[in-house]
């Protein structure tokens, strides 16, 4: 053969060879990554996290209960009755006596339907037991009272929150000279409710209507107006019709008067006329007595209903300035009630000298009683007479709002009015609550929390705000309710991986030549 054409022949088979090589080479390249996509496939698949499990909801192992005694605004502590200071030391049959009389009004309500002014108030319905059980119970002595009120009730300390006590003030059922007919000496009206008077939600005829929020004027079928405020029906706006019930001599005489809720009114043929609070103009109660210590004129030590009287009496043009910056004002009714009758509270029964209290009512339920203990200027004016008595919550007042916030009555005539007239003071409220709403009871079924998350645990796994827990409840069967809440969803822990380790490629080595 000749050199060209062998020459040709071995490029040829050379190519040839390379190509094949080349082939091989690519297969076996194509053929570990394929054998190293498996090894890590498999490995990471035994090394993945695990899955969580879907947690389950929780049934909560504590009925669904609302909180044991609420009361807007208020802080309250449960007490034992050694604990209540002064309690020994009451008249508890004369408390007993003025509770019953409360009690015959809540015993005429049974089986009626409750209004719903109690569904928002702390003790509701529930003095109807303790009525229940005193109906049957005629004690004759301290200490057969006593009993009674410690086997129905349990002391809560309770006062506004924040503050360590609660305020007292008084009121009394003042005795005024008057006429049936107008005078030049007798020139004061005291008037009943006008018929255009109107409250929402209350038919104009209603015998109760609330002493708080708006009240107007209807004016047509439609329109409504704010009512009168006092200046304006002191200047004549509602005169000449057929309103007037008596005529006064003083207009301080009447000022006095709407404070206190009610009056005795004695006529010169020796008749006398009893009135008590029938409804307002819908503006809020500005105490005189207060402008009068912030305009500098009587220090707030020495301010009582006396000091305000002889500072009108000495000053009859500032007086009317004074009076209208009250600008609420006060209509009347009669009640059909003896001189020897005390005047009849908000809960309509004939109110105890001593023993019974206005309160909020839009807080409290009539009946209720409170232990007040303190010292008061009952003697005189810088006295510091021990006071620890129990009373029975049966009227109310526009001025008396708050938790433990009371006004003593002390009864008619000039000796109370002084004694009531000189209280402005702190003093400790104790709420007997019926036994069926004692919080201490209630609040031991109260559901425990889950346990704080430490503080590093906080910080490695925050949690976002997140919408509120929805809860299910589900009736048990047992007169209980059980709520199955959602569980808080809790941070997911971080799987353990290990890092993954490239396998080692051994290399066949070729023998050394020799």
């Amino acid at each position: 053969m000749a050199p060209e054409a062998r020459i040709k022949l071995f490029l040829k088979n050379s190519a040839t060879a390379l190509c094949a090589a080349l082939v091989v080479l690519a297969s076996f390249s194509l053929g570990a990554e394929a054998a190293r996509r498996h090894y890590r496939s498999h490995h990471y698949r035994d090394h993945r996290a695990p899955e969580m499990a879907a947690i389950p909801p929780r049934a909560l192992p504590y009925p669904q209960l609302p909180l044991p005694f609420e009361i807007p605004g208020a802080q309250y502590l449960p007490l034992a009755w050694a604990d209540v200071k002064g309690w020994s030391d009451d008249d508890h049959l004369a408390a007993y006596k003025t509770f019953r009389a409360s009690c015959r009004s809540i015993n005429a309500q049974t089986g009626a339907p409750e209004p719903k002014a109690l569904e928002v108030k702390a003790l509701g319905g529930s003095l109807s037991e303790p009525c229940r059980a005193a109906r049957s119970r005629e004690p004759s002595d301290d200490a057969s009272a006593k009993a009674f009120f410690e086997e129905n009730f349990s002391p809560l300390r309770i006062s506004r929150l924040g503050e360590p006590d609660g305020f007292v003030t008084g009121y009394y059922e003042p005795v005024l000279e008057g006429s049936r007919t107008q005078s030049e000496i007798y020139n004061v009206p005291v008037y009943r409710r006008p018929s255009n008077l109107f409250v929402r939600g209350f038919n104009q005829a209603s015998v109760n209507l609330p002493n708080k929020g708006p009240v107007y004027r209807k004016i047509g079928r439609r329109k409504l107006v704010p009512y009168y405020d006092r200046g304006e029906i002191e200047d004549g706006k509602i005169a000449g019709r057929g309103l007037e019930i008596a005529w006064l001599k003083d207009p301080t005489d009447l000022l006095f008067a709407q404070i206190q809720g009610s009056a005795r009114i004695k006529f010169e043929d020796g008749s006398t006329v009893r009135l008590n609070y029938d409804s307002y103009n819908g503006y809020p109660y500005t105490a005189v007595g207060r402008i009068l210590i912030e305009r500098g004129i009587i220090p707030k030590e020495e301010m009582s209903m006396q000091k305000i009287r002889e500072w009108m009496a000495q000053n009859p043009d500032g007086a009317k300035e004074l009076r209208r910056q009250n600008r609420s004002y006060i209509f009347f009714h009669e009640v059909n009630l003896s001189d020897k009758d005390e005047a009849v509270g908000a809960q309509g029964i004939p109110l105890t000298a001593g023993r019974s209290i206005a309160v909020d009512k839009s807080l409290h339920v009539y009946g209720t009683p409170f232990f007040i203990e303190g010292e008061l200027p009952i003697e005189s004016d810088r006295a510091r007479t021990p006071f620890h008595r129990l009373m029975i919550a049966q009227d109310t007042g526009s001025a008396i709002i708050g938790p433990a916030r009371a006004d003593l009555y002390f009864g008619a005539g000039l000796e109370a009015g002084r004694v009531s007239g000189r209280l402005r003071h702190p003093m400790h409220f104790v709420m007997l609550v019926p036994k069926s709403l004692d919080p201490a009871t209630r609040a031991a079924r109260l559901p425990v929390p889950d346990p704080r998350p430490s503080e590093k645990i906080a910080k490695l796994f925050p949690q976002a705000p997140a919408a509120k827990p929805v809860v299910s409840v589900a009736t048990s069967g047992k007169d209980e309710t059980v709520a199955v809440a959602t569980p808080v969803p809790l941070p997911a822990p971080r799987p353990v991986i290990e890092p993954v380790r490239e396998p080692r490629r051994h290399m066949k080595t070729r023998p050394h030549q020799q």
